[in-house]
């Protein structure tokens, strides 16, 4: 790395927006003992206390034996996963013109920081619905190798420690890394990066990051941890924060399909630290995985199951599950298996595709193209349903209906492209491009827009 320095239907309807998908992974439910043979009297054990005040109780007193508690925690976790997503209520935020929300991230209990379509990087704070816009980096020679306009920032991921965030640069092509909590830049990977849009990005590790492109690679950067020691070097003409440009230390292709060779886009990454391998879906509808060490060394590519927008992928290390997100399916994939044991499951929201994905424990919320949050139980293989109003006298029990939550119109910008295009139709769902979970506070923030490329609007809500 070569380090220098710079400053900071009435006619044929228009295509589908391949916008970008947020991911996470993390834990899975403990456990539950089951009860075992009986006992003699006199060696009969005592009986566990489950109860809530209890666990609180032993929480505010340090009891011994913290292995319960933490048991106990991890059933009121599972309990929450799935009772959570039938509570949760909406609040619609105004993010003003902006275009189609791709990606988003919580930074921390209050602020969100996203990248939209029209190449704009902000943070909302969900409480006050305040907006910060955050500038761009710029490539060393502006214009060179720049890709068309209205691509905007499809990947925005923040590394392990949470220190460091990594999205697109003003040029959309280009990988830019800024320093959390400021925002402040540190580098910028660009003319010796991908000839063409970043639509994914994955930490390895807090100093090593992935990056996938429409060019067909995947990129390999490694960040030297003198560039974040906490000081950051300004101009002086212009007070700019001056950062650094990087080159990546390894570049890998797709390998060609024998079919379709030329739609080798590289859609979506994600990483798993139990194996240390990074999965990476294309639009030739192909699944790929890679051994992620000092270089990416790739291990197997798999024909998906259904070829058609696949655009999101997650993966759950508990499980060691890859999810894939496409124009109907969720395919689910575990390399280390010939044959599949879990059938992919249906959206059935009209063919509008799966948007975004993202696991926590056993359970997996889908976006739709269609507006809808869908909530699938990987243990049970069903969707978690609505719970019926109980009567005088009976308890709550399930409806037998699939729960699914509906966001709200957003903001549509009623052009003539509008009124030519669509009839002026009132009420247009939006696309659920991203969504990220608070879970410490029981918060889910989902963003997205209109699903034709050629309307521009957006949505984003705080569900709570």
């Amino acid at each position: 790395m070569a380090p220098q320095q710079t400053g900071s239907r009435k006619r044929k309807a228009p295509s589908v927006e391949a916008g970008a998908g947020s991911s996470s992974s993390r834990g899975a439910e403990a456990a539950v003992d089951g009860e075992g043979p009986m006992l003699p009297k006199k060696q009969k054990r005592p009986a566990k206390r489950r109860s809530l005040a209890h666990y609180l109780r032993g929480r505010e007193v340090g009891a011994r034996g913290r292995a319960g508690l933490l048991g106990f925690e991890g059933e009121l976790r599972g309990y929450a996963v799935r009772r959570l997503p039938e509570l949760l209520t909406e609040r619609q935020l105004a993010l003003g013109t902006l275009n189609k929300v791709f990606a988003s991230q919580w930074l921390n209990t209050r602020q969100v920081v996203c990248g939209t379509k029209c190449n704009t990087l902000f943070v909302v704070d969900v409480q006050s619905g305040h907006i910060t816009r955050i500038p761009l980096m710029q490539d060393r020679v502006p214009g060179l190798g720049r890709a068309q306009p209205g691509c905007g920032i499809h990947a925005i991921e923040l590394n392990p420690s949470k220190t460091l965030l990594a999205t697109g640069g003003e040029n959309p092509n280009s990988l830019a890394i800024y320093q959390l909590p400021t925002l402040d830049p540190v580098c910028l990977g660009d003319r010796h990066g991908h000839k063409d849009w970043i639509f994914a990005v994955a930490w390895l590790s807090d100093t090593v990051a992935v990056s996938g492109s429409r060019d067909g690679t995947v990129a390999l950067w490694r960040l030297d941890p003198d560039m974040f020691d906490g000081s950051i070097a300004w101009h002086k003409d212009v007070g700019l924060p001056v950062y650094v440009h990087i080159r990546p230390r390894d570049v890998e292709a797709i390998p060609r399909a024998s079919t379709n060779s030329s739609n080798r886009k590289v859609r979506a990454l994600a990483f798993s630290g139990k194996n240390q391998e990074l999965g990476a879906v294309s639009l030739d509808g192909y699944f790929h995985l890679w051994k992620a060490r000092s270089t990416l060394s790739r291990l197997l590519s798999i024909r998906l199951p259904y070829c058609r927008e696949n655009v999101c992928l997650t993966y759950c290390d508990e499980l060691s599950l890859y999810a894939v997100g496409s124009q109907s399916h969720v395919s689910f994939l575990d390399p280390r298996q010939r044959q599949q044991n879990i059938r992919p499951l249906c959206s059935r929201e009209g063919g509008t595709g799966v948007r975004s994905l993202s696991f926590y424990q056993h359970i997996i919320t889908v976006g739709t193209g269609h507006g809808s949050l869908l909530f699938y139980d990987i243990r049970a293989h069903k969707f978690l349903e609505e719970r019926a109003l109980a009567s005088p006298g009976s308890s709550p029990g399930s409806s037998g209906r699939k729960l699914k939550l509906t966001c709200g119109r957003g903001w549509l910008n009623q052009d003539d492209l509008w009124v030519n295009y669509f009839g002026g139709i009132g009420e247009f769902p939006n696309a659920l491009y991203t969504h990220c979970y608070n879970w410490p506070e029981m918060k889910l923030f989902v963003a997205g827009g209109p699903l034709p490329s050629g309307l521009h609007g957006n949505y984003a809500g705080l569900w709570s």
